[in-house]
C-alpha cells in the first residue's frame, strides 16, 4: 500500500528541528512513497537550503507546494490534502520525531482493518532531549471510547494520525479554526460515522515546553474555543450542558498564567 506523508512548514520553524523531523520521517522501516510539504508563505534561506538538501539526496520523494502568503495551518493542510497522490495519508509535524517503526505499524493496521478511517497513537512529550520523556499524552484506543472522549477533548494526537484521503475530503477537509483545525475535523468525521482508533503506544516524540503552553492561552485562543464549542453544539455533537462545561473548564485553562497552565497539562492532563 503506497502512502503520502503530509507536512506544513512556515518561516518561524527551527531548521534543526525541521531537519530532525524530516530525517525521522524518511528513516522508517516502511518508507513513505512521497512527502508533501506545504510551504506556508515565504521561508527563510536556511529552511529552503534544508529542503534543497533533502530533494537532492532523495530525488522524487519530496513534493513542495509554495503558497505566496501565510494562510495558517488549516488552509495549508487543505492544499496539502488535495495535492497528495495516494489514498492513504500520514500526518507529521515539522518539529516532532517519528519512531522508526511508526509507519510500518500504522499502515499495516490500516490495510488489515479497512473499516478504520483514522488511526492515531500516543505521544511522548519532551522539551530538550527526545530520550527524556517528560509526559505522555494517552488517548482512548477503541472507537466507542473515542466518540465519548471527543465530547470534551480532542481524541487524537494530530501529528500521529494516518487517514484515508477520501474520508477527510468527504467530511469537508481541513478548515480554518485557530489551534483547533484538527479537533474540528475529527468531530465532523465522527458525525459522519467514520471509525477511528488509536494504537496504545508512543509512535511520535513531540516537542513540548513553555512555548507550547504559551500558545494555548490568551484571548484569541479563548475566542476560538468558544467558536469551536458553539459549532459542536449547532452540529448536535454536544448538548448545552456539555457546552457550558467545556466553556467553563477549557476557558479557565486558557486564562491561567503560563506556568500554571503548563503544570496542569503536564500533570492533570497527561500520564
Amino acid at each position: 500500500m503506497k502512502f503520502s506523508v503530509l507536512m506544513s512548514v512556515y518561516y518561524k520553524e527551527n531548521p534543526d528541528f525541521f531537519d530532525k523531523a524530516l530525517e525521522s520521517t524518511i528513516n522508517q522501516t516502511l518508507k513513505p512513497n512521497e512527502i508533501v510539504i506545504v510551504l506556508d508563505g515565504k521561508l527563510t534561506t536556511e529552511l529552503y537550503d534544508l529542503l534543497d538538501k533533502y530533494k537532492t539526496k532523495f530525488p522524487g520523494l519530496i513534493n513542495t507546494i509554495q503558497l505566496e502568503q501565510n494562510v495558517g495551518l488549516g488552509k495549508a493542510l487543505e492544499f496539502g490534502i488535495n495535492n497528495c497522490k495516494y489514498d492513504l495519508i500520514a500526518r507529521m509535524d515539522s518539529d516532532d520525531i517519528c519512531v522508526p517503526e511508526r509507519f510500518e505499524k500504522q499502515i499495516n493496521f490500516m490495510v488489515k482493518n479497512p473499516d478504520v478511517k483514522v488511526l492515531g497513537s500516543w505521544i511522548g512529550e519532551f522539551e530538550h532531549d527526545p530520550e527524556v520523556i517528560e509526559s505522555v499524552r494517552k488517548v482512548p484506543v477503541e472507537y466507542d471510547e473515542i466518540l465519548k472522549y471527543a465530547k470534551t477533548r480532542s481524541p487524537l494526537n494530530h501529528m500521529t494520525v494516518v487517514y484515508w484521503k477520501n474520508c477527510v475530503i468527504e467530511a469537508g477537509n481541513y478548515q480554518t479554526l485557530l489551534m483547533n483545525e484538527d479537533y474540528y475535523l475529527w468531530v465532523r468525521m465522527l458525525n459522519k460515522g467514520f471509525k477511528m482508533m488509536n494504537i496504545p503506544e508512543i509512535l511520535v516524540l513531540a516537542r513540548a515546553g513553555s512555548d507550547m503552553f504559551k500558545r494555548r492561552g490568551g484571548l484569541r485562543y479563548i475566542q476560538s474555543e468558544r467558536q469551536l464549542q458553539k459549532t459542536f453544539l449547532e452540529m448536535n455533537f454536544i448538548d448545552r450542558k456539555i457546552f457550558l462545561f467545556n466553556i467553563a473548564t477549557r476557558g479557565l485553562v486558557r486564562l491561567l498564567p503560563n506556568s500554571i497552565r503548563g503544570f496542569i497539562y503536564k500533570t492533570l492532563l497527561r500520564k
